[in-house]
């Protein structure tokens, strides 16, 4: 049959118009990525694989190539060959958002999955990938927000709408950190992403970390290691997307996601499944695309509250210069830094405030703390550059003014950074004592210093 008969050219009209065009066949795999024809498959489209024996789950599409679609299921199916069938469902990723999912525990889909029922009430669809905000309708920040945590609010002082970004290695007790938060911040509404964490410490950071009273006002999305890459990305869109409904009702959202390394993981996996190329570390480059388009969503919105972000950073091996660690770094407005050697003496949380900054702070705190709380950070500095000639008794007295003062209020200064993970402490508080210390550090050389 010639190619440009009208005959040919009907048939291929009927065809792109009849509903199989939304059904396909799994033609070939890739590891985790299935190829199967699919005409109308955009990148986003949700599919389901049925296979001959029943079984069924859903799945995304990743990628197209050379006509074909690049399908990734969200559940493993054990019985997928060749005659599995695909079927093209919706064409953007939604899920149902409402007040009453507040105080619940939910997966990527917002489904509850804490066995307290059906979440009821009016709900709002929206795409799990929102809608970029233009610069110009973002107000600066210029509140302070208080986290109820010693070390962040003295000298990594945190504004509304910021966003932190957390970073340490493993068992250096950032669950704790962001159980803390969640539990003593002043923020109105806590949305907690917990992407990649081990099965068990789900439910050891709800009860013991976050406990009850930061549960009611908490929402918490979980997506478990043991997830497909595709659930634990999608679940950092989710966690977003809820705090941009809550953030647009006129709350002061906290959003904590623990962790972005684990969301980057995820689609490190997707992307080299697919056949993209590897660049550091294995990270492809759209990994590096996507970490702007999910942050950038926290912040402030004219017109509504605010969403401030704080995401964890799992640095592989203590590198705080890995690829993922440098990219969240420079994408958000301040790091805190928690040290294993902080953490080996026992000091909790082990925030080491040397190497933590929040780039807002000059803005949100009043200009008195930040004279106080700059001339706290020389001392603890210059005890830290002499610890070892301290330590051994080679120091001597009146070698070094800011030194002699530095032992003089370093007991003080630790204890003003130690706290109990029970433990609540205001801002307003805390300036008090930071005043004492920095009074008496005075004093320690200057006998006729007016207190």
């Amino acid at each position: 049959m010639n190619e440009s008969s009208p005959f040919k050219s009907l048939i291929q009209w009927t065809e792109n118009r009849t509903p199989w065009e939304r059904v396909g066949k799994i033609l070939s795999s890739r590891g985790m990525i299935y190829e199967a024809h699919l005409p109308r498959a955009i990148i986003g489209s949700n599919v389901e694989f049925k296979t001959e024996n029943g079984e069924a789950t859903y799945g995304e599409v990743v990628a197209l190539r050379n006509g074909k679609c690049l399908a990734m299921p969200y559940n493993e199916l054990a019985s997928i060959n060749s005659e599995t069938k695909v079927y093209l469902k919706n064409t953007v990723t939604e899920i149902k958002v409402t007040s009453a999912i507040l105080g619940r525990v939910v997966d990527f889909q917002g489904h509850p999955i804490d066995g307290k029922g059906p979440i009821e009430g009016l709900y709002e669809k929206r795409s799990i990938f929102g809608t970029p905000i233009n610069p110009l309708q973002r107000p600066p920040i210029r509140e302070a927000l208080d986290v109820g945590v010693k070390s962040i609010n003295t000298f990594i002082t945190a504004g509304k709408g910021q966003r932190l970004a957390i970073m340490a290695g493993s068992g250096v007790g950032k669950s704790v950190l962001m159980g803390m938060i969640a539990k003593n911040t002043s923020a109105d509404i806590n949305v907690i992403a917990l992407i990649g964490e081990r099965g068990r410490e789900v439910l050891e950071f709800i009860e013991s970390d976050l406990g009850p009273e930061g549960l009611a006002r908490s929402v918490v999305i979980v997506a478990t290691s043991d997830s497909s890459a595709l659930i634990r990305s999608k679940a950092a869109y989710a966690a977003t997307t809820i705090a941009e409904f809550f953030r647009d009702q006129g709350s002061d959202v906290l959003l904590m996601m623990d962790s972005i390394t684990r969301f980057a993981m995820a689609n490190r996996e997707i992307s080299l499944s697919a056949g993209e190329a590897p660049g550091p570390k294995g990270y492809s480059p759209s990994v590096f695309a996507k970490l702007p388009k999910l942050m950038e969503r926290a912040g402030t919105k004219s017109g509504a509250g605010t969403i401030t972000g704080i995401y964890t950073v799992l640095v592989e091996g203590g590198d705080m210069d890995e690829p993922i660690a440098d990219a969240v770094r420079s994408i958000s407005d301040g790091h805190i830094v928690l040290s294993r050697e902080l953490a080996a003496r026992n000091h909790y949380p082990a925030i080491d405030v040397l190497q933590s900054v929040s780039r807002v702070m000059p803005k949100v705190a009043t200009r008195e703390h930040k004279i106080v709380a700059s001339h706290l950070r020389d001392l603890l500095a210059a005890y830290k550059q002499n610890e070892d000639l301290i330590t051994v008794g080679a120091y001597s007295r009146g070698s070094n003014v800011k030194v002699d003062k530095a032992i003089t209020v370093y007991d003080d200064l630790i204890a003003l950074l130690r706290q109990d993970m029970n433990e609540s402490a205001k801002i307003d508080k805390l300036f008090d004592q930071m005043l004492d210390i920095a009074r008496k550090a005075e004093g320690a050389v200057d006998p006729n210093f007016q207190q």
